[in-house]
């Protein structure tokens, strides 16, 4: 209970980032606090960034502070305005508001003062090695770097070919401008890196207005001092380049000067989080897009049917520390159970179906029976059903020669329908293959659900729905992406290609109560047995709904107390 309320009330557990910004407000180092949250538009948003998301805006809020969006635009070649209005829609839709729209590309042409900044300083030269090069030059973990032949430049030769770099008079990796620090260093982020590369590529911001783009790790430092950002969130692969964080709005002499603080990213088991590899699973067809319900992005995951609300309460859970390591996907799976329990219709549907027929039901007859909408919640209220002679139940509810302890439907066995009657199975209906296409039954009048007959007990509760009225739905059943644990550490860029679920989707046509034909869009429901299911955003149908399954009912995973 705890916990909710923290998380209602937007609010994170206790943790080291909270600790600081309320020693710094204590002690007169910040009267503001200002956070910032910075996704590159090169891709859509996925449950790591939710984290991110939600840890940039909840520690603002609770110091009354402010938090900025920002798009790291850097990369004209990979970004685009797709990818900016889907980080927006997914920011908003997860509940939060940003105080202030900045991008990248608004600053490039401080960001371009401050690089020549650095140059008059002898900070940074121009340099004419190939990426091939520098890399070759750059050395080792174990073995220093050696200096670039064009490092010794002189000011003035730097300058001219800087502005000439702007001017469009060379091509793209003829020339790039590299921070001039120590190639000896034992941290290799600091072995004189890039910060302005040539691409002659329209820019989504800006047209063509630039042909050189700051890097991102020269760029970010200066954008959050420009915006005054005082404590600048990011996640531990981050760590390294802090140094360089800090030399960089030192040797620009930026006027504010925010500290970075790393926390330990979020990765899910049996899931692929990083953008390159979820662009790959799109572009070569594996999945339907970036919204695709078995994706991990925040698209994905409200397509398929995840709350805001349980997805914050999953993040609360995993806390924010240093450490680093992959949540158990059903951790995930526990936290929209619990928001949806209350919360979903409990309806019934069939999606492997079998008719039945009820040889003694009144033909032409269909009567009404009464339904809690969620017996955990009765403020929910009832629905009525539609019930007559042909009903469909599911396929696996009846088997012909039973094994011991099968207590559903099979010859000569007595079942109870939900909501409705005992039903005794007497004769089985075979095609010419000798396949079984439909089963007579009859039904005893004196067991109507609710009527309070306690004249004997059946073992077997089975759900139906009725084959005159039910709506016709298609059902779209999830398995994870990705079968591999580890997938994330392979070294190979298709390696977790191989890794692919073949089962991560099925497709069943069934039937549903006819009170759903109208269900909208995001609409949320319990079917009775199979779990928890969501209305799809993109296929569904008026008169044709399709469902997309969120999680099943019941799970072995356990939160620690």
């Amino acid at each position: 209970m705890e916990r909710l309320i923290l998380v209602e009330n937007n609010c994170t557990p206790p943790n080291f980032i909270k600790n600081i910004i309320s020693e710094d407000l204590k002690n007169g180092k910040v009267d503001t606090v200002v956070t910032r949250f910075p996704p590159e538009p090169n891709g859509y948003l996925h449950i790591g960034h939710a984290k991110a998301i939600w840890i940039n805006f909840t520690l603002a809020d609770e110091f009354n502070g402010r938090t900025h969006l920002r798009f790291d635009d850097t990369n004209p070649v990979k970004e685009d305005t797709e990818y900016v209005n889907s980080i927006k829609e997914d920011v908003k839709w997860l509940g939060f508001d940003w105080e202030g729209l900045f991008f990248a590309s608004d600053y490039f042409e401080e960001m371009y003062n401050r690089a020549v900044i650095l140059i008059k300083k002898g900070k940074a030269y121009v340099d004419d090695l190939s990426a091939d090069q520098i890399r070759e030059y750059r050395g080792t973990l174990t073995e220093p770097g050696q200096n670039s032949p064009y490092r010794d430049r002189s000011v003035e030769e730097n300058l001219d070919l800087f502005t000439r770099m702007r001017n469009g008079e060379f091509k793209d990796g003829e020339k790039v401008l590299r921070a001039k620090i120590d190639m000896a260093s034992p941290n290799i982020n600091l072995r004189d890196p890039v910060i302005y590369r040539i691409v002659h590529a329209s820019h989504h911001n800006t047209g063509d207005k630039w042909c050189i783009y700051p890097m991102y790790t020269f760029a970010h430092p200066l954008e959050d001092a420009i915006e005054g950002i005082t404590h600048s969130l990011c996640s531990t692969e981050f760590e390294d380049q802090r140094p360089f964080y800090d030399w960089t709005i030192a040797e620009t002499e930026m006027p504010n000067v925010p500290h970075q603080y790393e926390f330990g990213r979020l990765n899910l088991e049996q899931t692929v989080t990083s953008k390159r590899k979820l662009k790959m699973l799109v572009d070569e067809g594996h999945v339907d897009g970036w919204d695709d319900p078995r994706m991990p992005t925040i698209s994905g995951l409200r397509r398929r049917g995840y709350t805001p609300e349980a997805i914050k309460a999953f993040i609360f859970e995993t806390g924010i520390s240093k450490a680093f390591g992959a949540v158990d996907l059903k951790m995930l799976e526990h936290f929209i159970r619990e928001d949806l329990k209350l919360k979903a219709p409990r309806t019934m549907a069939v999606v492997d179906p079998l008719k039945v027929v009820i040889t003694n039901y009144p033909e032409g007859q269909t009567e009404l029976l009464e339904a809690e909408n969620n017996s955990e919640n009765p403020e929910m209220g009832n629905r009525q059903i539609p019930f007559s002679r042909e009903i469909y139940i599911e396929r696996e509810d009846f088997m012909e020669n039973p094994p011991s302890k099968y207590f559903r439907l099979f010859p000569g066995n007595e079942v109870r329908l939900k909501h409705a009657y005992f039903i005794k199975c007497n004769d089985v209906i075979k095609d010419a293959e000798g396949n079984v296409v439909e089963i007579h039954c009859t039904y005893d009048p004196e067991t109507k659900s609710g009527s309070g007959f306690t004249g004997r007990k059946v073992k077997g509760t089975i759900h139906w729905v009725d084959a005159g009225q039910a709506v016709p739905a298609e059902f779209r059943l999830y398995e994870p992406l990705i079968l591999d644990e580890e997938v994330e550490e392979g070294q190979e860029e298709k390696h977790f290609l191989d890794k692919v679920n073949p089962n991560s989707l099925i497709i069943k046509h069934g039937f549903v109560e006819p009170g759903m034909k109208d269900a909208k869009p995001q609409d949320k429901f319990q079917f009775f047995r199979h779990g928890y299911f969501n209305v799809d955003s993109k296929y569904s149908t008026p008169g044709h709904p399709v469902f997309n399954l969120v999680v099943s009912l019941k799970s072995s995973f356990q939160l620690p107390k």
